[in-house]
């Protein structure tokens, strides 16, 4: 009897996924749980595991085809796969007789060419011999259809015919590839950001000096008591959970009519990904310490290039921090992830001069951009928070002591 393979439920608002990839093929032998095939929905890429022992037998649904919940992928038999029979070799082919040898050619009779110059004197022959002009292509004009040197010089000083194009193979100066189902989610999801939220952005800077001398003073001490790296992002995400207990309105949303004001901090941390941009979420991450959030970024980040990260994981939160620094950017403009009303981008750590008292030092800078939804969040918020921020970088203390 053969077991079906079906799709498992997706996760809350999520009904369709679409075959990517399939793992094993028809009359491949499958165990318990060996990865079959790849479903790829809106938010993520889910790996679909064998239910049963046996080999694969049929599959129903091909690649880039579209599915429900439920519907049935493929089959799997049991037992082993039968080795498949051994073609038959075809009967020699009886020998066929040599075919005769063809006639030979007429020879072809002397061209023009040389009728011309034979009867054009020594002067002219040893003029055509000079150039690279072929006797046979010149138009004679001279008594008796004798060629001059008139002749020859007329056709050197014509140019060559240019040689032809090949001409560049169909599809060549362009490639369409269909859109994977998370890449249309993605533009799905900015376009509406764009259309349903009144977008704005503010910009700062921040002085880096303490938190790198703060990172290269506890750097050993830290991976050798938590197993991982302090990082920048559990600094950020710390400064900006005290920036959102100070204006409510950046960790919330809007409903129809009404404004819902969270009390709770999940913070999204968006990772880029070959499949496309990510955002999974650190639940309560006000309640987490530096490490523990270091530790959450670290395994959301590596699996979410893996595409192992579950739907739950990329739902729910309240407010993200983006770092386009890692890449290179030195100032972007952010999009919104809705519902959300805000989102922080951290972007490239470079040395500019900056003026501490009266005096002008290099120090390591970083440009912040606050976008938020204007309809909710107003300009002095906006400002107050990324000035926040700024103060619990620029002095980390400040996080300790709640000041």
């Amino acid at each position: 009897m053969a077991t079906e393979i079906k799709v498992p439920a997706l996760g809350e608002s999520v009904t369709e996924a679409t075959v990517a990839r399939w793992l094993k093929q028809p009359g491949d032998t499958v165990a318990l749980d060996d990865p079959l095939v790849e479903l790829e929905t809106d938010k993520v890429t889910l790996e679909i595991n064998a239910p049963a022992a046996g080999t694969l037998i049929e599959i129903v649904v091909p690649e880039s085809s579209n599915v429900g919940v439920g519907a049935v992928l493929g089959l799997i038999g049991e037992g082993a796969a039968k080795p498949a029979p051994a073609a038959a070799k075809p009967a020699p082919a009886a020998a066929k007789p040599a075919p005769a040898a063809p006639a030979p050619k007429p020879a072809a009779p002397a061209s023009n060419g040389a009728d011309v110059l034979a009867r054009s004197g020594p002067a002219v022959r040893k003029a055509v011999a000079d150039s690279v002009v072929d006797a046979s292509k010149i138009a004679a004009t001279g008594k008796d259809g004798r060629l001059t040197k008139t002749d020859i010089a007329s056709a050197a000083a014509k140019p060559a015919a240019p040689a032809p194009q090949t001409p560049r193979e169909p599809g060549a100066r362009e490639e369409r590839v269909r859109m994977t189902r998370l890449r249309k989610r993605i533009a799905e999801r900015l376009k509406e950001a764009q259309n349903t939220a009144a977008m704005l952005t503010t910009f700062n800077e921040v002085d880096m000096t303490e938190v790198m001398a703060l990172r290269e003073r506890y750097r050993d001490s830290f991976e050798k008591a938590h197993g991982v790296k302090l990082g920048f992002m559990s600094i950020f995400a710390k400064a900006c959970i005290v920036a959102l207990k100070e204006i409510p309105a950046a960790n919330a949303e809007i409903d129809g009519d009404d404004i819902v004001y969270k009390n709770h901090y999940d913070v999204g941390i968006a990772v880029g990904t070959e499949q496309g941009l990510v955002v999974p979420v650190v639940r309560d991450a006000d309640l987490l310490s530096f490490a523990e959030i270091e530790k959450r970024v670290a395994d959301l980040g590596r699996r979410a290039r893996d595409g192992k990260l579950a739907l739950e994981e990329l739902s729910g939160g309240t407010f993200t921090i983006t770092n386009g620094g890692v890449y290179g950017s030195l100032l972007s403009t952010p999009i919104l992830n809705p519902p959300q009303s805000a989102i922080l981008g951290m972007h490239k750590i470079e040395k500019r001069p900056h003026v501490i008292g009266d005096k002008i030092e290099a120090r390591p800078m970083m440009y912040l951009a606050l976008s938020y939804d204007h309809r909710i969040i107003d300009g002095r918020e906006a400002v107050t928070f990324l000035v926040r921020v700024k103060e619990c970088i620029e002095d980390p203390q400040r996080m300790l002591f709640g000041v």
